[in-house]
């Protein structure tokens, strides 16, 4: 399968590529290396890769349709990503998050029903205090720019099925994480700080809570959502077991072996309480499920930040 991948080069994407490439695929990256996620460091992850590159923007036309030539599939994990950023730039991240993918769908209703796999967020289910949460859940109270523009975009991508039949999978991910994720992620924070020596920051009284998935986790619900394209469909990729915030700071102790200092600081704008995925649906859609466990993926994640 020859597949396009845009944001190729960011964390996902470069396991995705990685992945896809030991199948036998061919893999097209178009990616705009901006600086959200430093440059230098997107470039590395696909040192030596056997594919593709194109430098180019999702919502340019001119670039997608270059990155679409001879393609059977795309994954589009390309957006402006993180909750409290989408604070400081909502139109921003409108542009890239809405905006691009109306690019990609558009160039898309001219060619022969090639599916795409959009990348969505546990983000659109907003603040909430009870779960699991299911795909059928209201998604009408969005509690930052970012998850807004992750909405829309799923409803775009639901227009363009019901316009021109467009074959789409959304792919709702819960907090996922793991080498080569981005600087500002929590765990990579908490890793490094632990290692480090330095205090860890703990935001409210610590009971918030995410249901975190391993980065190879999220890459195989991707290449079973290619392996099954569906009409249309919506679809949790997590694990079902949410898990404090301050249970996981305890975590990365054991992991860690490091006696973590904590430094308290009050809630932040945009942060939601909790996230749990229900994840019947892909089990049975897709016959995926977890199986990397949080304690797993934390103890081979510092094995990786340690082997830097």
């Amino acid at each position: 399968m020859n597949v396009l991948i845009t944001g190729g080069a960011g964390f996902i994407g470069s396991h995705l590529v990685a992945a896809l490439l030991s199948r036998g695929d061919t893999v097209t990256v178009l990616d705009n290396f901006d600086d959200g996620y430093d440059p230098a460091l997107k470039e590395a992850n696909l040192e030596g890769v056997d594919v593709e590159l194109i430098h180019g923007d999702v919502r340019d036309r001119a670039a997608v349709e270059t990155a679409l030539g001879g393609v059977e599939a795309v994954v589009h994990l390309a957006a402006r990503a993180g909750v409290r950023a989408s604070l400081a730039d909502p139109a921003g991240y409108a542009s890239v998050n809405i905006g691009g993918t109306v690019t990609l769908l558009e160039a898309l209703r001219a060619r022969d029903r090639v599916p795409f796999v959009f990348a969505s967020s546990s983000s659109v289910y907003g603040s909430r205090t009870d779960g699991p949460f299911l795909e059928t859940d209201s998604t009408d109270w969005p509690a930052s720019p970012y998850a807004a523009t992750k909405r829309a975009a799923e409803l775009m991508c639901l227009s363009a099925h019901q316009s021109w039949g467009q074959a789409v999978t959304a792919l709702r991910f819960f907090t996922v994480y793991g080498p080569r994720q981005r600087p500002e992620m929590a765990i990579e924070k908490f890793v490094r700080l632990a290692l480090a020596g330095e205090p860890v920051p703990i935001f409210g009284d610590g009971a918030s809570a995410r249901d975190y998935t391993y980065v190879e986790d999220a890459v195989r619900a991707v290449i079973a959502a290619l392996q099954q394209p569906q009409p249309f469909e919506v679809i949790n990729v997590g694990g079902g077991s949410p898990m404090r915030l301050d249970e996981l700071i305890a975590t990365v102790g054991r992991a860690t072996g490091v006696d973590i200092r904590l430094e308290s600081h009050p809630d932040q704008p945009g942060d939601v309480p909790l996230t749990w995925a229900d994840p019947s649906k892909a089990e049975s859609l897709l016959g995926w499920r977890t199986e990397v466990s949080l304690e797993d993926g934390l103890s081979r994640y510092v094995d990786w930040v340690r082997g830097q």
